[in-house]
């Protein structure tokens, strides 16, 4: 099979699995990858019970659940990709944007897969500055950004370092739900109100998606062009 071709089977698999789990598939679902990482845009996916809920302000009966769900359904898609793209997931991140109705997975994979050209046209180093500008108005410039171009509408940006003493000391004690709650939010509404980049993507900016891996100190984030 071509690159392609598994791509488009993962996609369908992944929204053949959702339609399973929650009752109603996606509207569209897209998988594209460059170098290690593959990811999975999402649109059109809010199910009959999660749009009550939502609508009664409880959204974050929402996000749990969903969470829960979509943890074990990576599972199954692991053994998917071994078998598609004969390699291991590393680590997986997800978030979902209820507003705009849509969502991105975003898999880090143990080896590259194939060479693709994964050349963008912004100003990395702009980029770059912007993410850690904002990421110290909310916490601390982060020890490493890394930009990773997955197509001319989605770009990873992988945060290291990001979590300062007292978030690690609630690591520690165990509350990295309520920690991840918290940051969810008050990253979320600094990227999306304070932000400052529209003079660096040539398109304008449809989504920001934003996940952590408490345990490494790590984030990843996924932004979609229109």
């Amino acid at each position: 099979m071509e690159i392609i071709d598994k791509l488009t089977y993962i996609s369908s698999y992944f929204s053949k699995v959702l339609r399973k789990k929650f009752g109603r598939g996606p509207q569209s679902c897209q998988a594209s990858m460059c170098s290690n990482y593959l990811v999975i845009y999402i649109r059109g996916f809010i199910s009959p019970m999660e749009e009550v809920l939502l609508s009664q302000g409880q959204r974050k009966y929402v996000e749990n659940a969903r969470e829960v769900i979509i943890d074990h359904i990576l599972d199954e898609l692991n053994g998917v990709i071994q078998v598609t793209l004969e390699v291991e997931i590393e680590d997986f991140y997800h978030d979902w944007n209820f507003p705009n109705n849509s969502g991105l997975i975003m898999l880090v994979l143990e080896n590259e897969v194939i060479e693709l050209d994964c050349k963008t046209d912004i100003d990395i180093e702009s980029f770059e500055a912007e993410v850690a500008r904002i990421s110290a108005l909310v916490q601390k410039v982060p020890d490493a950004i890394k930009t990773i171009p997955i197509s001319r509408d989605i770009v990873l940006v992988e945060r290291v370092g990001i979590l300062v003493p007292i978030e690690k000391a609630l690591i520690t004690k165990g509350f990295i739900t309520e920690l991840k709650i918290t940051k969810d939010e008050l990253e979320k509404s600094y990227f999306h109100k304070d932000r400052r980049f529209d003079g660096i993507f040539d398109q304008p900016l449809r989504d920001i998606f934003i996940d952590w891996n408490m345990k490494d100190d790590k984030s990843l984030m996924g932004f979609v062009l229109k």
